[in-house]
């Protein structure tokens, strides 16, 4: 079946969770990268943990518990006007340095975002990156109130776009969101900017920090028997992948 639309994760495929850095180093330095690594491993734990239990609360709001439970674990102090201001990092993330010329080489495509993140943090940060003027859509799993890789939140790409799963190209580099949208029906490429050979390699080197850390929880394809359909290295090889029969 023919592709009609390409959907993108937000947080670690178009933009860079990671230049978030320099606000947590600036706001507490030397434990900028500690805090940078943890902060979105918990944040993403408290989104599991929140669709599971049943108490949705929206992004924004699990992105600060996921901050003051990092700081706690440094015995690090922060009042709320600080966290807040730590936080608004998410509304500026950088995009990632091929993201703007891979989007315009996929215009014949309808073009959108499905994320975690809260309207409000996904409308300034697309407003913010200039990525607006590329995507048809910018959907919030806040719809459903239930977290990706809950297979509701997939569902709101054939509500909002009018498309059948079979019909979709994801796009993701986190291999739960891999392994999710692959469970739901959706064609998956995987955006693989840490190969495996590349990590056993870092991690062989005996440095095994935080950054390496989540390199190894977060950058790999998930051992769930739900591997994507195609696997590039960066945004820019999805053009030629379209023109394949994905």
């Amino acid at each position: 079946m023919t592709i009609a639309a390409v959907v993108f994760d937000a947080y670690g495929t178009l933009f860079d969770v990671g230049s978030v850095a320099a606000a947590t180093e600036a706001a507490f330095p030397g434990h900028g990268e500690y805090i940078t690594q943890v902060w979105r491993l918990k944040q993403l734990e408290y989104s599991w943990l929140r669709s599971l239990m049943g108490r949705y609360q929206d992004f924004r709001v699990v992105t600060g518990e996921a901050l003051r439970y990092t700081l706690d674990t440094l015995g690090l102090a922060a009042d709320a006007a600080l966290v807040e201001r730590i936080v608004d990092a998410y509304e500026t993330l950088s995009a990632y340095p091929e993201a703007e010329q891979a989007l315009g080489q996929l215009a014949r495509f309808r073009l959108a975002i499905l994320s975690n993140g809260s309207p409000t943090m996904l409308d300034a940060l697309v407003r913010n990156s200039g990525l607006d003027r590329y995507l048809q859509a910018v959907i919030s799993v806040d719809a459903k109130q239930a977290y990706k890789p809950d297979r509701r939140a997939y569902e709101l790409v054939q509500e909002r776009l009018g498309v059948r799963p079979q019909e979709v190209l994801f796009v993701s580099s986190n291999g739960f969101d891999v392994a999710g949208a692959r469970g739901f029906g959706f064609k998956v490429a995987r955006i693989e900017r840490v190969t495996p050979a590349a990590l056993r390699q870092e991690l062989a080197a005996g440095r095994i920090g935080p950054a390496e850390m989540f390199r190894a929880l977060r950058s790999q394809t998930e051992a769930l028997n739900l591997a994507p359909d195609a696997v590039v290295s960066s945004l820019l090889g999805l053009p030629g992948l379209l023109d394949t029969s994905i």
